[in-house]
């Protein structure tokens, strides 16, 4: 009987026990409390808050097409222009059209009922790392723009987001093949999810063995190949230059980020040329420098790997004999800090990509060695900033200097050991 008791004390919780737990913890009151609270927040601003009418007629009219039959992505088109959304977009918005009828305001509840969805997988990943103070989460709950995206203007980048939020919580509880595949999901209804890529590959090659890595991404692949196999049949060139086009330029006037670069320099191929360069320059350096710091820099680490690789790559850095789980922490620590670098270095964000990176911001504050007051400042300046409208030079300034001063306080922030104490098995691996 007693050795029993020693064999089930020394197994890890199942991801399922792990959730009843923090929900048990009495700080959960306070989330369950909020996701009350916004969802009533929700319900008033959608019965008294006139709708605002940008991208919903285009979105349907793409749809309508597709249900036509076209399949020619170049004759996919609304009144937006034509579409450059993978077919995962296509897909979701045809349910729902389907639910809605077209409508806008039982469109509106569905998309309400999103927002708290997202909202509830949010505070799952906060209070699984417990890195904010338990006051501050209602920070998540407080801006005006956020709510406009999700239930004023109906964008993809509201699905998008909940399903790469989804797919990060899965993560954090070590189901990195099905996570894959909910990433997977997200970049096919919009690709600025890719930013998130790097840090994923980096954690992945952190996570998983070889046979893992590699079925991991085939699965991830294969969702692309299966959402857009009717168009990869019938016009795949098309298809392709169209859902995945890096090339767009986008209007300057609409530019909430480099309203203050003149427009010449800021539709020129040297300037977006400029900013890859530096993404990709800081990424490199992140990942050196705070992310593989304690394997010895990302050369050291990825030699490690090679090495390991030749012998079933079972050999983890964090305990010279096997694999762990990653930390909560250091998970959401890369994956937030590496899409971050991508807002900072992007060419263009509109007024719907505030969505792309707000729900990480009180977490990246907090990580950082600022004081709390300097942390709000900096928070409800960025939101200031965002509601803006229209953006100016003044605005998207002040946008970029708030930005750098967060990249830095990513930088002075005490780098996070990757690895947790306790080992697991390698059935997801």
């Amino acid at each position: 009987m007693a050795l029993k008791s020693r064999r089930k004390a020394k197994q890890p919780p199942s991801p399922q026990a792990s959730v009843t737990d923090m929900f048990k913890n009495p700080k959960a009151a306070f989330p369950l409390a909020l996701i009350f609270i916004d969802a009533l927040l929700v319900a008033l601003i959608i019965a008294f808050v006139p709708y605002t009418k940008i991208d919903w007629d285009a979105y349907m009219s793409q749809v309508t097409g597709y249900l036509k039959g076209q399949r020619d992505y170049s004759n996919l088109k609304g009144d937006t222009g034509p579409l450059v959304y993978p077919a995962g977009f296509l897909y979701v918005y045809s349910a729902i059209q389907y639910v809605t009828g077209g409508e806008v305001y039982p469109a509106q509840i569905l998309f309400g009922m999103l927002y708290v969805t997202n909202l509830a997988i949010i505070l799952v990943i906060y209070v699984k790392t417990d890195v904010l103070p338990w006051w501050a989460l209602i920070l998540l709950c407080l801006s005006k723009r956020v709510h406009s995206i999700f239930v004023l203007r109906l964008f993809n980048d509201c699905f998008a987001m909940t399903f790469l939020h989804a797919s990060l919580a899965l993560l954090l509880y070590q189901h990195w093949h099905l996570g894959l595949i909910f990433f997977s999901a997200a970049v096919s209804i919009k690709m600025n999810v890719l930013l998130y890529a790097p840090p994923l590959l980096l954690l992945m090659l952190k996570a998983m063995n070889i046979t893992g890595l590699i079925t991991a991404l085939a699965s991830a692949a294969l969702v692309q190949i299966l959402l857009g196999l009717p168009f990869l049949i019938a016009y795949p060139i098309e298809y392709v230059s169209s859902a995945f086009n890096l090339g767009r330029v986008f209007i300057h006037f609409w530019s909430v980020n480099f309203k203050f670069v003149p427009e010449p320099i800021f539709v020129s191929k040297k300037f977006a040329v400029s900013l890859l360069l530096g993404h990709l320059g800081l990424l490199a350096i992140f990942a050196h420098y705070r992310w593989c710091r304690h394997e010895g820099g990302v050369f050291k680490f990825l030699y490690s790997r090679v090495v390991s690789s030749k012998h079933g790559f079972g050999v983890s850095e964090c305990s010279g004999s096997s694999l762990k789980i990653l930390k909560a922490d250091y998970i959401v620590t890369t994956m937030f800090c590496g899409n971050f670098i991508g807002i900072v270095c992007a060419r263009s964000l509109h007024y719907q990509f505030y969505s792309w990176y707000f729900y990480s911001l009180p977490y990246l504050l907090w990580i950082t060695p600022f004081p709390t007051l300097v942390r709000l400042i900096v928070f409800f300046g960025v939101e200031l900033c965002w509601n803006v409208y229209p953006s100016n030079v003044y605005s998207s300034a002040l946008l970029m200097c708030l930005h750098l001063i967060i990249l830095l306080g990513l930088w002075l922030a005490p780098s996070k050991s990757p690895c947790a104490e306790d080992q697991i098995s390698n059935k997801d691996r």
